[in-house]
């Protein structure tokens, strides 16, 4: 049986994809990630528990060796990299932990992967933050701006992946996703931190008041794109994978607190801005309709329906639990 190999599989993209793998496909998974898998509150796809699936506990940053090992032992046809160093405003604080992860730890593993015959694709999960600010709909082949060390970080990796493509032929795509948001998310991404921070009657800070445009897209319609392109995609491609819906951020928040029935004033303080925040991101998706026949299902009401449900389906768990970022190496 075909196997997938999901990198950074205990991260909220990468644990959605095993678990739309699992429950659409018959692939094999093997899931890998620097820590311990968390709560099934966190993993949907623990509460399949499934024969299909196995996880393996592996760093990026320490064991490249012990993972090429693994991978030449069990022959996975597909790699799908979702580990990374992913937040934007605290990688001022420490960059070279993400040019660690981001760049270096993964050029050292690409530089044997790229030699395996046995991969017919590898899927990166790179992010519309190399485009820095833009303007207008946004395509692929827009030059890269990055505002932040996380932004540089993952444009320079997708060059090395590029070059990888245009030397060796490697069989790699990049996937550049909306802000993807569903059940299961950390809490201190916006919408389930706005949820959380309504129960527990707390403040929602806006930063700059708001004011940022972006389009949000549900797991689940991200995991189907993500595996058409792993599938269909070609050496070189790269796919945006967003909403057509784009909404500022406070707009986003007045919904929530509408299903919520609260008072947007009450429930909001406006802040300042983090530095190096980009402005808008409307990505261009047309790429991936037309070449995929993909399309999302899920509406941003829906979708924030869900993870209201998931909030108060898990407060047992989710109310022990931190609602800030925690920074790891």
């Amino acid at each position: 049986m075909t196997t997938v190999a999901v990198i950074g599989s205990n991260s909220f993209s990468g644990s959605h994809f095993v678990d739309y793998l699992l429950e659409k496909t018959n692939y094999n998974i093997i899931g890998l990630s620097r820590s311990t898998e968390k709560n099934a509150a966190f993993l949907q796809y623990k509460k399949r528990n499934s024969p299909r699936f196995q996880f393996q506990q592996l760093n990026l940053n320490t064991d490249v060796a012990k993972i090429m090992e693994f991978f030449d032992k069990i022959q996975p046809a597909y790699v799908v990299n979702f580990a990374a160093q992913s937040e934007v405003a605290p990688s001022w604080n420490n960059p070279t932990h993400w040019y660690q992860t981001n760049v270096v730890s993964l050029v050292n593993l690409l530089s044997q992967l790229k030699d395996r015959k046995y991969l017919l694709k590898y899927v990166h999960a790179s992010t519309p933050e190399v485009y820095g600010t833009t303007s207008g709909k946004v395509t692929e082949n827009i030059i890269y701006s990055p505002s932040t060390p996380y932004a540089a970080s993952k444009a320079a990796a997708d060059l090395f992946i590029m070059m990888l493509v245009k030397n060796f032929n490697f069989p790699a795509a990049l996937t550049r996703v909306a802000n993807i948001y569903g059940p299961g998310q950390q809490l201190y991404k916006i919408i389930p931190r706005s949820v959380m921070y309504i129960k527990m009657g707390k403040k929602i800070p806006l930063h700059g008041g708001g004011r940022s445009v972006r389009a949000f897209i549900h797991a689940q319609d991200a995991s189907d794109c993500v595996l058409k392109i792993m599938e269909h995609a070609k050496p070189g491609d790269i796919y945006h994978i967003s909403q057509s819906e784009f909404v500022e951020i406070r707009e986003l928040v007045q919904r929530i607190c509408d299903k919520m029935k609260v008072k947007f004033e009450d429930a909001t303080l406006i802040t300042e801005d983090r530095m190096g925040k980009d402005a808008a991101y409307v990505l261009d998706s047309t790429k991936a309709k037309i070449d995929l026949g993909w399309k999302p299902e899920i509406t941003l009401d829906q979708g924030i329906n869900e993870v209201i449900e998931w909030v108060n389906r898990e407060w047992d768990v989710l109310k022990n639990e931190t609602l800030e970022y925690v920074h790891k190496e």
